[in-house]
């Protein structure tokens, strides 16, 4: 009896230790801290910063464990929506959170370079980029590069949804994909590190009245 008592209990344990040790492919480490830091953000209970010794430390250099893409909106700033510091978070901000060739060679930058382990495209609630794009109406050439890369998002959305914020909600999801995709075409670099298992890429939205973010991994 003792002996399959044994026998059962070893088994249980190296079961443990072995999804212990096995790296996750759905909760990176990354992942679990920027989750963590928008939880805290939620809650109102932020982590004190000593940017005074960070600046000092950060002169040698930046290691940024985190890429985040997302909208210029004044609304949604990465670093406090996920409670973070000085040289944790490399940051790229457009309208639209889209993909243009500068972004793109930024995120290559950020992974070649800075060695940086995830990547987040993140949208928001109430984008005024995707509804200019919903809306439609005379814009100049400049904005139109931009809500060129959004059209095919929203196209999708309005067949989806008759209701126009249902509608402009799904576009915003859809778009952080659709950039996702755009980034891995058009970049030989960040579709190696993504292949090789180096980065891990994942999809988001931000809620502006609750400050949550839903993050979801991207598989191709």
């Amino acid at each position: 009896m003792w002996f399959m008592f044994l026998k059962k209990a070893s088994v249980v344990l190296f079961t443990f230790i072995c999804i212990s040790v096995l790296p996750s492919t759905l909760r990176s480490q990354e992942y679990e801290t920027l989750m963590l830091g928008n939880e805290r953000f939620v809650k109102e209970q932020m982590f004190q910063k000593d940017f005074g010794t960070q600046r000092t430390e950060l002169v040698k250099g930046q290691h940024p464990y985190a890429i985040i893409l997302t909208c210029s909106d004044s609304r949604v700033p990465p670093e406090y929506i996920f409670d973070e510091s000085l040289g944790q978070l490399f940051v790229i901000r457009d309208a639209g959170n889209v993909a243009s060739p500068e972004v793109i060679g930024s995120i290559e930058y950020g992974v070649e370079h800075l060695h940086s382990k995830v990547l987040v495209v993140m949208g928001h609630e109430k984008c005024g980029a995707v509804q200019a794009t919903y809306d439609g109406g005379k814009v100049s050439k400049n904005i139109e590069s931009i809500l060129k890369k959004i059209k095919p998002s929203v196209d999708k959305a309005k067949k989806r949804y008759n209701d126009k914020d249902e509608a402009l909600l799904e576009a915003t999801k859809e778009n952080a994909v659709e950039q996702v995709k755009a980034i891995l075409k058009n970049s030989k670099i960040i579709t190696e590190a993504y292949k090789n298992n180096e980065l891990k890429i994942y999809h988001a939205l931000y809620h502006l009245s609750d400050g949550k973010v839903d993050m979801i991994e991207y598989k191709d």
